[in-house]
């Protein structure tokens, strides 16, 4: 999978180089490209923001600087190309199974005030936002999406370790023990140590389903 990541502060993704994202790409399974757009301004001064018209606080991030970023690096539109903003669809674990599924995504970065309605108009195919709240820019947001959908990838992580997780069935994940078996006094759980794997995973299933119905229950809601 290929990954092209447009921003104003391209120093801000250095954690991607780290872990297993890191490694990941490193051995061929990503491709993540970060995209100055302050390479492409058309000005001396390399200006990307302006005052919005109409009036009000702050800058707007202009087309032209943008515009010409994805027309360089996405010539012929074959990455699906996401703007990540607090008005858009909020991000979830199916979401992100869905991304990671096609070959290329385009993720643009907004800052100040956001970026020129023409831009969204014209090059974007959807909104994604991480949560109802607001962030002083995209690159944090895009990190998320990108981790989120990197991992699960095809040879990122193994498949065994994909299965079980949070949201992976509707759930929460149960809780997760190793050594010592005892450590300040408490104890993992009998049933863990028993070998008997049927009953370890009806110990998991009710821990989820406890965990949810405490932390999260409007998952259980859904349809």
């Amino acid at each position: 999978m290929k990954i092209t990541i447009l921003t104003l502060f391209p120093e801000m993704f250095t954690p991607l180089k780290e872990s297993i994202i890191g490694r990941a790409e490193e051995s061929g399974k990503l491709q993540i490209n970060i995209v100055n757009i302050r390479d492409y301004a058309e000005n001396k001064h390399f200006k990307c923001d302006d005052y919005p018209f109409g009036g009000g606080a702050g800058m707007v991030m202009m087309p032209q600087p943008i515009g010409s970023a994805i027309e360089a690096v996405d010539a012929n539109h074959a990455a699906h190309r996401i703007f990540m903003s607090p008005r858009g669809g909020v991000f979830s674990q199916k979401k992100a199974e869905e991304l990671s599924k096609l070959d290329e995504i385009l993720l643009l970065c907004g800052h100040y005030e956001g970026v020129d309605q023409r831009v969204i108009d014209l090059y974007m195919d959807e909104e994604i936002s991480v949560g109802d709240y607001v962030l002083t820019g995209g690159e944090l947001p895009a990190m998320v999406v990108c981790d989120c959908i990197s991992r699960l990838v095809d040879g990122v992580i193994s498949a065994d370790s994909l299965t079980d997780e949070s949201f992976s069935d509707g759930l929460l994940e149960y809780p997760q023990y190793t050594r010592p078996a005892v450590y300040k006094g408490l104890a993992v759980p009998e049933v863990l140590l028993s070998g008997d794997h049927g009953k370890v995973n009806e110990w998991r299933r009710a821990q989820s389903l406890e965990i949810t119905k405490r932390s999260r229950p409007d998952l259980l809601k859904k349809d």
